[in-house]
């Protein structure tokens, strides 16, 4: 009778390996990235892609929730399978499965100990303005519009406030989760080129809405309907209410996610030139 040879705890965990993946989409196309019923989510789309690749279930955990309407670039995903596939495998494969707009970009083996959102070192976004007396046509939903002219030294002046470590309990969501509102953003900085302003924010963190009503207010002040120092005002008063209007999520990109070196991620790509 043939020996059969039990499969210990340690072989099982042994067997099974962790994927990190680069995600991109179109978020008008979805209703956000987490799982919901009865509507489309990036999330319910990946782990559809991913699974007929493995052909198993596969489950992915990702660096930032982006809501509905919210686009990404820099998305990163992270997934585990007992499925042996190359890199370019999972790539290809997920991407057969997938809608036009969104797509799997790359996929790296990586250690146990990554995970995408508890790994991340920081997160960054880029909110994109478009400013003109027309409203946008191909670029519908994939920016902000505006027909009034902005003045983007007035931005940057109202935007220093802001930087490092605060409690931006004006700048969440009513409904935002967060256990608590303190925040550090490494950088925010305003740029222009022809109609185009681009928004970038860098943080440890961000609070549900935070770049929405981050770039709602500057906007206001980038018009001359609020005064440079009501950023500060606003962020000062914690107070949600005194904050203005929430800018749309058409412009809004989760743009890159950065992760200790000894994990290899991948850097997110380039920018266009000129947003």
């Amino acid at each position: 009778m043939p020996l059969v040879r039990k499969v210990s705890e340690s072989d099982a965990r042994e067997s099974i390996k962790r994927y990190a993946v680069g995600v991109e989409y179109d978020g008008s196309r979805f209703h956000g990235w987490q799982s919901q019923l009865g509507v489309t989510t990036v999330q319910d789309l990946l782990e559809g892609a991913l699974s007929s690749v493995a052909a198993a279930p596969i489950r992915v955990v990702t660096a930032g929730r982006t809501d509905t309407g919210v686009h990404a670039s820099g998305q990163v995903a992270h997934f585990d399978t007992v499925a042996e596939r190359t890199a370019l495998n999972w790539v290809r494969g997920a991407n057969t499965n997938l809608p036009e707009g969104l797509a799997v970009t790359w996929a790296n083996e990586v250690d146990n100990r990554f995970h995408a959102r508890f790994s991340a070192l920081s997160r960054k976004y880029r909110y994109i303005l478009f400013c003109r007396d027309v409203r946008p046509t191909y670029l519908a939903q994939r920016v902000s519009w505006t027909y009034e002219c902005l003045d983007v030294q007035r931005m940057r002046a109202a935007a220093t406030c802001l930087e490092g470590r605060h409690d931006f309990s004006a700048f969440r969501a009513s409904g935002c989760q967060a256990k608590q509102p303190v925040r550090e953003i490494h950088e925010l900085t305003v740029n222009k080129k022809g109609p185009w302003i681009w928004i970038d924010v860098e943080a440890d963190g961000f609070l549900q809405h935070m770049v929405r009503n981050i770039a709602g207010v500057l906007t206001a002040i980038g018009t001359g309907a609020r005064s440079v120092n009501w950023a500060k005002e606003v962020l000062e008063s914690r107070d949600r209410a005194l904050g203005g209007v929430t800018a749309l999520p058409d412009g809004l990109y989760l743009s890159a996610v950065t992760y200790p070196r000894d994990f290899h991620i991948p850097p997110p790509p380039e920018p266009c030139k000129y947003w």
